[in-house]
């Protein structure tokens, strides 16, 4: 660990337990502002109707309709 991060860190601990709260509230509404595109599509995706769910339904519709196999007829045992 850098000096100044390991300062911060000594720092971060020593705080009372309600500015301890606050910093945390800050640190978490800083990291989100900060997420990257990835990050935040991923999220979206994430999220009922997001990208995935029409995949996730097929999927469901065909373990429901018996046209799915066990994964150990799937892959070779030999």
């Amino acid at each position: 660990m850098k000096p100044a991060v390991r300062k911060i860190a000594e720092q971060v601990k020593a705080l009372p337990e309600r500015e301890l709260d606050e910093f945390l509230s800050w640190l978490t509404e800083y990291e989100a502002g900060h997420m990257d595109e990835w990050d935040k599509e991923i999220e979206r995706d994430s999220q009922n109707g997001g990208r995935p769910s029409a995949v996730l339904k097929r999927a469901r519709d065909d373990i429901a309709a018996g046209r799915t196999k066990p994964l150990d007829q799937v892959i070779d045992n030999s």
